[in-house]
């Protein structure tokens, strides 16, 4: 096998893998968005915030992969089909950036969805301010409290827990989202490499199509000329053929007479 139909295999096999990726994150997105519609309703649980959040990691990871097949399409050497492979890429990364846009977009509804259940917990707790140093969770001497007291702070503790679940899921949401703006930074940079590529083969291309008019345009030339010599040649040969003819006409009438 030639080392181009290496690296046109290298490059179908590629497009084909980011092609299946950027289908499964599209579908990922779709069942993200169908748990965040559920979040804050009777069906939203710790269940569905689990699955909330191994879902959208998922979805994350794929990117990621997708992210370096895309680097690695990009690094592929150039082949007389160059023109074609931009066209796949563009197409590819046009299909991967839309993808992305749409899982990200789904990412920020989420984490506005935690920061109002945040928000409503701390409204509805009886402790404000920040998590304490323990860990979120309240010391107190029980023995000393009436059993309402008791109570309290039980309700305290378990707001305090799940502020600090959701405020933990947050980060990760955030941190997630700044992954995305990351790989749409690559995919910036790569279609401006690209480009810088392909102008500098059709300059290339160009350069080599100039010297090859202007040779053509030097062998015209050089064939008129040789066109011309040989006309002026015949030329000559037959006013000298004329001349001969009328000397020796001259002279063998003036040997006659």
């Amino acid at each position: 096998m030639s080392y181009q139909s290496r690296s046109d295999g290298d490059a179908n096999r590629l497009a084909q893998t980011i092609g299946s990726n950027i289908q499964k994150i599209t579908q990922h997105t779709a069942e993200i968005q169908r748990i965040v519609n559920q979040l804050g309703t009777p069906q939203d649980s710790a269940e569905l915030r689990q699955q909330l959040l191994q879902k959208q990691q998922n979805a994350n990871q794929l990117a990621k992969e997708t992210d370096r097949y895309m680097k690695e399409f990009g690094s592929l050497p150039p082949t007389a089909e160059q023109r074609q492979r931009k066209i796949q890429k563009d197409r590819l990364v046009g299909d991967f950036s839309n993808a992305l846009a749409a899982f990200q977009k789904i990412q920020r509804q989420a984490a506005q969805k935690e920061k109002e259940f945040v928000a409503r917990v701390r409204a509805s707790s009886r402790v404000s301010g920040g998590l304490p140093d323990d860990g979120g969770l309240l010391s107190y001497e029980s023995e000393s409290q009436p059993q309402a007291q008791v109570q309290d702070d039980a309700i305290k503790k378990e707001d305090l827990m799940l502020i600090k679940e959701r405020e933990t899921s947050i980060r990760q949401l955030e941190s997630d989202i700044t992954d995305i703006n990351e790989i749409f930074k690559d995919l910036g940079m790569m279609i401006h490499e690209q480009g810088d590529t392909i102008d500098s083969i059709e300059a290339n291309v160009e350069d080599a199509e100039i010297h090859v008019q202007s040779a053509g345009q030097q062998l015209s030339r050089a064939a008129d000329y040789q066109r011309k010599s040989r006309k002026k040649i015949c030329i000559l040969i037959v006013v000298l053929t004329v001349l001969a003819v009328v000397i020796g006409l001259i002279i063998w009438g003036a040997l006659k007479n």
